[in-house]
């Protein structure tokens, strides 16, 4: 379970990024973090796993403060904070395998993490986590022989080699089109309630939210103004997270997108039929 306490991240300008935030998120939760540009969705996630630095606040992962932990501490419990990200950041000349490994580098010794020598129960945790997302197959391919798709499952993947206890996300579908973002959310959805893992996920599609989200968080100027299910977004709700906007057109662009995807997947069925 991660707890967040009056979170509040404050920059030298004296800009405040984060005000107060509190929140909890339960094992096996998917939380969807959405609002406008600026609104504190990054720093948010980036402040949980301590890459920015909160100016006050607590952040309580499993019973365990990571607010005020230093250097060492903090590299050993970052361990357990799954990082997934929008530009996938792997190694691109590494092999798929390389890459999914590399998310064990917290737990190895320097040489090993040099000579990629990976203990034997590590490799074979690697090959059931490329199982797991499909790409087993392409387990020898360099990271840059993927599509957009297959790179964001080697980050899935990767990050579970942690073995974390929660995973952050930030935008994971920005690149991908809409049928594959659909995967994508499915199988982060699937993943995070057969390991009972809590997960933050920073999206800016809201329809895309709404469909796959247990439940969402709406920032604005780095406050939050609304925490509840998605069918409590209503439209009032959307205006006071982003401002006025033709909401209903959204919606039906969003189910366009879907019933498009309905009908490609019925045309090649009666193809191969």
């Amino acid at each position: 379970m991660l707890e967040l306490a009056a979170l509040t991240k404050t920059y030298k300008t004296g800009d405040k990024a984060l005000s107060d935030v509190s929140l909890t998120v339960p094992k096996g939760q998917v939380v969807g973090l959405i609002g406008p540009s600026g609104a504190g969705k990054s720093t948010l996630i980036r402040c949980i796993n301590r890459l920015v630095e909160p100016s006050s606040g607590k952040i309580i992962l499993s019973g365990r403060e990571l607010s005020g932990l230093g250097p060492r501490t903090l590299r050993r419990e970052r361990r357990r904070i799954g990082m997934i990200f929008q530009e996938y950041a792997l190694v691109e000349r590494l092999t798929v395998m390389e890459n999914v490994l590399s998310g064990r580098l917290g737990y190895v010794s320097f040489w090993q993490s040099f000579t990629r020598r990976f203990p034997a129960g590590d490799i074979e945790r690697a090959y059931r986590l490329l199982d797991r997302v499909g790409l087993m197959e392409h387990a020898d391919k360099r990271a840059d022989a993927l599509s957009g798709g297959q790179r964001q499952r080697v980050g899935i993947a990767r990050a579970l080699s942690q073995e974390p206890e929660l995973l952050l996300v930030d935008e994971p579908t920005a690149s991908l089109d809409p049928k594959t973002s659909r995967q994508i959310m499915r199988l982060l959805i699937e993943i995070c309630a057969e390991r009972g893992l809590p997960a933050i996920v920073n999206i800016h599609d809201v329809p895309l939210a709404q469909q796959f989200m247990q439940r969402i968080i709406g920032l604005r100027a780095g406050s939050v103004v609304f925490d509840g299910p998605p069918e409590d977004l209503t439209e009032t709700v959307l205006t006071t997270i982003y401002g006025a906007e033709d909401w209903t057109a959204m919606r039906k662009d969003g189910e366009a997108d879907q019933v498009a995807e309905a009908e490609a997947v019925a045309s090649l069925a009666m193809i191969s039929a």
